[in-house]
């Protein structure tokens, strides 16, 4: 018990250790700092991964744990993980200056725009989704073990679901550099919403379906729910990166096609302008119906549609992504004017397309 409730504690700090000793490479980002200069990444999440997932298989290899450790003690690891996401986000918003705002805001949203250690070597944003990400892929495959070791099977929907989650975090990992410019990294401050999430909620709630159905010996899924569940994810990933990289290709050369297909154009007052083609000429926020058509691929995947809690994930990405984008669009109204007016008369949806 408390060996399980310390264990993502040991392997954030393992995470931690390796981004900081590991090679990774330094990237200019979207935000700037107080004289106007972009601030500076160094990233190596892919890396991190590969190796922190080396080392588990070489601690089962050599019988130092069961391939489903994480699964056995994952109600002391959620406990534990809830606590230093607690911790975590005290430590980092206490001793800041207040905003103004309420005591509980301040701890909700955070006080500081981009916490950051080591002379940037270590950026708090950028670390809690790497770590997140980490331990997330590890509660996969153990939860996968842990079917495969309890009924000497693992189902082809366990299989798909985790290879689908896998896909996500390695994906994610692979393209780090092009998070830099999403809404989280320029619009948010570091407080319980994003420490807690990535340390306690990213790992443990996104394999929500994967931690009801693994225990069960054979989860059965027809062949035609398995085909449907990939083409629903393989179209969410389309969209979700495909809106990233065209953003992402924009603001670093608004003169480039991106995927040397899609011609970029654009709104402009003469000093700043606004990506109006392509998947942002379908609607404002279209990479959000990618990450809810993703979350609604893994969870077919289970073969198990009529039950209601594997659907908490998806419904998650719907109540936390539709308030982002209300909050988005006023940001942006304020922040380009009439130029924001011109771009939601060519771009009329906000998320799906003929429908919101």
């Amino acid at each position: 018990m408390i060996l399980g409730f310390f264990l993502p504690w040991i392997a954030y700090g393992a995470i931690l250790a390796l981004h900081v000793a590991l090679p990774g490479r330094w990237i200019d980002g979207y935000v700037r700092d107080d004289q106007g200069r972009p601030l500076r990444y160094r990233l190596n999440g892919l890396v991190v991964l590969v190796v922190a997932v080396g080392i588990a298989v070489v601690l089962v290899a050599v019988g130092a744990a069961p391939a489903d450790e994480l699964w056995r003690h994952r109600w002391a690891e959620l406990a534990g993980a809830c606590v230093l996401g607690l911790l975590f986000t005290a430590a980092l918003v206490l001793p800041a200056p207040p905003t103004g705002k309420p005591l509980l805001a301040d701890l909700y949203l955070g006080r500081r725009e981009n916490p950051r250690w080591r002379g940037g070597t270590v950026d708090a944003k950028m670390w809690l989704y790497l770590a997140g990400a980490v331990l997330l892929e590890l509660n996969v495959l153990s939860f996968a073990a842990h079917q495969e070791r309890a009924s000497g099977h693992l189902s082809a929907a366990v299989a798909l679901s985790a290879g689908l989650l896998t896909y996500f975090v390695v994906d994610y990992l692979t393209f780090e550099h092009v998070h830099l410019y999403t809404y989280d990294l320029f619009a948010e401050r570091v407080g319980f919403k994003l420490s807690f999430g990535c340390l306690a909620f990213y790992p443990y709630f996104y394999c929500v379906g994967l931690w009801a159905r693994a225990d069960e010996p054979d989860p059965h899924a027809p062949v035609w729910l398995l085909v449907l569940a990939g083409v629903v994810f393989a179209a969410g990933w389309t969209l979700a990166r495909g809106a990233n990289m065209q953003k992402y290709v924009f603001k670093r050369d608004p003169t480039v096609r991106a995927f040397g297909l899609l011609q970029p154009r654009a709104v402009s007052d003469g000093e700043r302008t606004l990506l109006c083609s392509g998947f942002w000429g379908a609607a404002r926020h279209i990479n959000y119906l990618g990450e809810i058509l993703m979350a609604v691929g893994i969870t077919l995947a289970l073969g198990a549609p009529g039950d209601p809690v594997l659907w908490l994930y998806p419904l998650y990405y719907v109540v936390l992504l539709v308030p982002r984008q209300i909050d988005d669009d006023r940001r942006c109204a304020a922040k380009y004017g009439a130029l924001w007016d011109q771009y939601r008369a060519r771009t009329r949806w906000r998320i799906v397309p003929g429908i919101y």
